[in-house]
């Protein structure tokens, strides 16, 4: 999987760069969504651009992923993002 492969299914899910979305919709496995974001966040220029969080809605139940060793549940990628692809 390459960076803009990850960016299409991001902005298919989100309909926009910076929209927090769950990391679930993006359709990877457990496995494949944490090695990805895992390499993604270890890489400074790359790293910069995503914003991981961790998101509790009553009722609802979101898929927790361990990224970099915390849970995340859901992501954000600025824009500015293009300008290293």
């Amino acid at each position: 999987m390459n960076l803009e492969e990850l960016l299409k299914k991001y902005l298919a899910a989100s309909g926009g760069y910076g929209k927090t979305v769950a990391l679930a919709s993006l359709g990877y496995s457990v496995e494949e969504t944490e090695r990805l974001f895992n390499a993604l966040d270890e890489d400074y220029h790359i790293s910069r651009y995503f914003h991981f969080s961790t998101a509790a809605r009553a009722g609802a139940s979101t898929p927790s992923f361990t990224i970099s060793g915390f849970p995340q549940t859901h992501v954000s990628i600025d824009p500015e993002i293009q300008s290293i692809l």
